[in-house]
This record gives structure tokens, C-alpha cells and sequence, in this order.
């Protein structure tokens, strides 16, 4: 049973965080990736979300927690995290954990810019790579599609300077999807974000297929619905086939059928715990469902 940091933090709590905060040891195994269509890199099949679980404020005991949380991701080959300016403390909570780790080199840093006023995003996207601590974000999204034409002028022009390398915009809980897909064929996009998980499906219809067609990534936000998935069929029994693809869990048996569909690049789930996020990164280190497998595995959940 692994210890759980929280306690182990809070009984030490007057100790120094380096001394709580032991050397980062980076995978061993590689995990499954997918490469970004507009450029080839590969990124992990799951990345970190900080949505809620990382609006910590100034506790210290509770930064140090997050920080654990990081370090077991990038040590099971995590590397995309994902925050924004709206999640509250999310993002300096972030740079602390970067700090604490020595800024581990496979982070691939995804933020957004979230402000109605156009002119302010340069400044609002600056103050969020002082609060991660780094040279330049790799993603940055327009987030929910606020103020998206004046952003996408901006981003664009911080991309042909040199000042980030991909381009996105966000939705979640199927909001806009119509307003999305007619941004998504008019724009050069390297990133779409949207929710996606096994009972909120409306984007297979035309936005997963239109990011195919158009060579673009997507992140996958709310793979469990913010835990609500996974506590629907707590206490349900797994199915037998679930052994074909590795998941021992419900959380992986509902991840998996996130990532295996051949238009998402990467979901991003949030956890507290360590536990948790070792058990997400476990979904890229085996078998994914196939186009059949994946009909079995809707047919299973209608049928719970």
C-alpha cells in the first residue's frame, strides 16, 4: 500500500522541503505516446490536469502534496500538465513543484490565456510563465473560446516569434461545439482541447473527426467527469475482457476508451493523490481497445 504523502507531509511539516523532496528519478519504460500532427513530437497518452486539485493556495504542506503528485508523474513518463489563469492558485502551485523538482526537462507546459479584453492577454500570458517558472510555454490556448479572435491574433504572433511552439483553444462540458468546429476549419490550429470521456460523446460526431481531417491534436479535458464516472460503478464488477487491455481499475477501464480513440492525443486527468496518478500513467504502459473493443466497452457500460 503506498504511504500516504499527505500524512507523511503533514507529521514533518517543520522540516525543510528539501529534505521531504528526494531527487527526481525519471521512467525507466517509456510510456505509450501519440505524435502532434503539425509537428511530429510525440506526447504521452496521459497528461496532468490542475483544474480544483491544484488550487491549493499557500499551504505549505498541501504544495508539497501537489508536488509528490508531479513527481510521480514525470517519474512514470508523464510529461504534458495543463493549467490556466482561472483555476485559482493552480498555476504558482505548479512552479513551486517545477522548482522543487529542478524543472524536470520532459515537461511540455500547456496553459491559457482567459481575459475578455484582447489587449490584456500578452500581459495575462507573461504573468502565467512567471508563475510556472519557465522560459516559454510550449501550448497556449485561448480558454473556452473567450475573446478568441483578438487571442488567436496574439498566439499566432507569439508562435512566429519564437515565444511558444503550438497554438490552441478549449471547450468543455460540450458548450460551443458549433462555434468550435467553424474555428477549428478556419484556423492553422495545433491544439483543440474539448471534454471527452464514455458518457459525454458529442464530439466523436464532428469535432474528432474534423481534428483528423485537419492534422490536429486534442487534449481530452474531464475523462471521469471530475470523478463522477469512476463513482457511478464503484462496486460494479470489471469486465472480463477488461484483462485484454490491462486495466485493473475502473478509472483505467475508463481512460483507456479516452485515449484509444485515434483523434485524441492526450488526456489529462486531475488527482490529489500519487496513487492515483500512478494508476492513470498505468494506462500507457499497455494494450489500448481496438475499434471493436471499444463498441464492447459501450455496449458494457449502457448495460450497468
Amino acid at each position: 500500500m503506498p504511504l500516504n504523502r499527505r500524512e507523511v507531509l503533514g507529521s514533518l511539516a517543520g522540516a525543510s522541503a528539501a529534505a521531504l523532496l528526494p531527487e527526481l528519478v525519471l521512467a525507466q519504460t517509456a510510456p505509450l505516446t501519440k505524435p502532434i500532427p503539425s509537428s511530429g513530437e510525440a506526447i504521452p497518452l496521459v497528461g496532468l490536469g490542475s483544474w480544483i486539485t491544484f488550487n491549493v493556495g499557500d499551504d505549505p504542506v498541501a504544495r508539497d502534496d501537489r508536488t509528490e503528485v508531479m513527481r510521480a508523474f514525470f517519474e512514470a513518463g508523464g510529461r504534458l500538465i495543463d493549467s490556466s489563469p482561472m483555476y485559482g492558485s493552480a498555476q504558482p502551485v505548479i512552479g513551486y513543484g517545477l522548482e522543487k523538482l529542478g524543472h524536470p526537462k520532459p515537461l511540455f507546459s500547456a496553459d491559457k490565456v482567459w481575459t475578455s479584453a484582447g489587449d490584456e492577454g500578452p500581459e495575462q500570458i507573461e504573468a502565467s510563465r512567471n508563475l510556472w517558472g519557465i522560459d516559454r510555454f510550449d501550448l497556449v490556448q485561448v480558454h473556452n473560446l473567450l475573446a478568441w479572435e483578438a487571442h488567436l491574433d496574439t498566439l499566432f504572433a507569439m508562435k512566429e516569434a519564437g515565444k511558444l511552439r503550438y497554438v490552441g483553444i478549449t471547450t468543455s462540458h460540450g458548450r460551443r461545439h458549433e462555434e468550435f468546429e467553424k474555428i477549428m476549419t478556419a484556423h492553422d490550429l495545433d491544439f483543440v482541447q474539448l471534454t471527452y470521456n464514455m458518457a459525454d460523446r458529442d464530439a466523436e460526431d464532428r469535432l474528432l473527426p474534423l481534428a483528423r481531417e485537419k492534422g490536429i491534436a486534442v487534449i481530452a479535458n474531464r475523462p471521469f467527469r471530475q470523478k463522477e464516472l469512476v463513482y457511478r460503478f464503484d462496486g460494479e464488477p470489471l469486465p472480463d475482457f477488461a484483462s485484454e487491455i490491462g486495466a485493473k481499475s475502473w478509472a483505467q477501464f475508463l481512460l483507456k476508451f479516452v485515449v484509444s480513440h485515434p483523434a485524441i492525443t492526450c488526456a489529462i486527468p486531475a488527482t490529489t493523490r500519487v496513487d492515483h496518478v500512478r494508476e492513470n500513467m498505468g494506462v500507457a504502459n499497455a494494450p489500448l481497445p481496438d475499434a471493436a473493443l471499444r463498441r464492447r466497452m459501450v455496449a458494457y457500460i449502457k448495460s450497468v
